[in-house]
């Protein structure tokens, strides 16, 4: 099905914002994950911008905060955006299905990084815990966000917000 182009609709681009936000901070969780497996003095340094708490309670509070941003974030393509697609691209209905299918895949992961945040303590396993749920993470939902814009940008650009 061919889609007209529509350069003043900023829903295409509205996406990949979020979707690079999310890549960006889940890059940084895990490069501050995996400095906290080498020893809490590196993660300090990444997160000295807030000194109010110790590093390890920071990483674990940003962890928890980033796996509520995705989730929020994919509640509403599922109850919005998905619906807007569903209506006007009937030809995308199996890829909507898929997307939210990986949703409930990406949550499940979403699952173990708080868990691992969540149990984080001054010692290796639990650090090394949170670097491989992250990794793991990362690997899903990294191809899932570019699937999305490659697969969905044709069926957003023809759409006005709100719609």
């Amino acid at each position: 099905m061919r889609r007209a182009q529509a350069s003043n609709n900023p829903l295409p681009a509205e996406l990949k914002a979020v979707h690079a936000i999310l890549r960006r901070d889940l890059a940084t969780f895990r490069k501050l994950a995996a400095a906290a497996a080498d020893g809490a003095a590196q993660v300090r340094a990444g997160l000295n911008q807030v000194r109010s708490k110790g590093p390890l309670f920071q990483l674990r509070a940003y962890c928890v905060q980033h796996c509520h941003a995705v989730r929020s974030h994919h509640e509403g393509e599922d109850a919005g955006l998905f619906q807007s697609v569903r209506r006007s691209a009937p030809d995308l209905q199996t890829t909507v299905d898929q997307q939210q299918a990986e949703h409930r895949v990406v949550s499940d992961l979403l699952d173990q990084v708080e868990g691992a945040a969540r149990g984080l303590e001054n010692s290796l396993p639990p650090r090394t815990r949170l670097a491989d749920a992250l990794n793991t993470l990362s690997v899903r939902l990294l191809d899932h966000l570019d699937f999305e814009e490659k697969v969905l940008r044709p069926a957003l650009l023809p759409m006005k917000p709100g719609r």
